[in-house]
């Protein structure tokens, strides 16, 4: 699921909704590593400020999405951490 496939409300005012393609990288063109990583530490920075972050990992914990940047975590993190449905932080689960 990408950023622009959104349609839960819980999301309404989320930064990443001005620039969907931040958090899913390029749709249409090879994107090396040194500017995927570029592009991410920058989308992480939006998440970090976004007035929608605390709705955005309980999104994220109840869709799971495998591609792109959400709630300031890339798709490794999220594999890494296991979150509860409410978005809390389950530490019992690091891999």
């Amino acid at each position: 699921m990408s950023l622009a496939d959104l349609i839960d409300d819980c999301l309404t005012g989320a930064d990443c909704l001005f620039d969907p393609e931040l958090h899913d990288g390029p749709a249409d063109a090879v994107e090396m590593p040194t500017e995927r990583e570029a592009r991410e530490l920058v989308a992480k920075e939006v998440c970090a400020s976004c007035p929608a972050l605390d709705d955005c990992k309980v999104y994220t914990a109840r869709i799971a999405p495998k591609s792109g940047i959400w709630a300031g975590t890339t798709p490794a993190e999220r594999s890494a951490v296991d979150y509860s449905a409410d978005g809390a932080l389950n530490l019992g689960k690091v891999a």
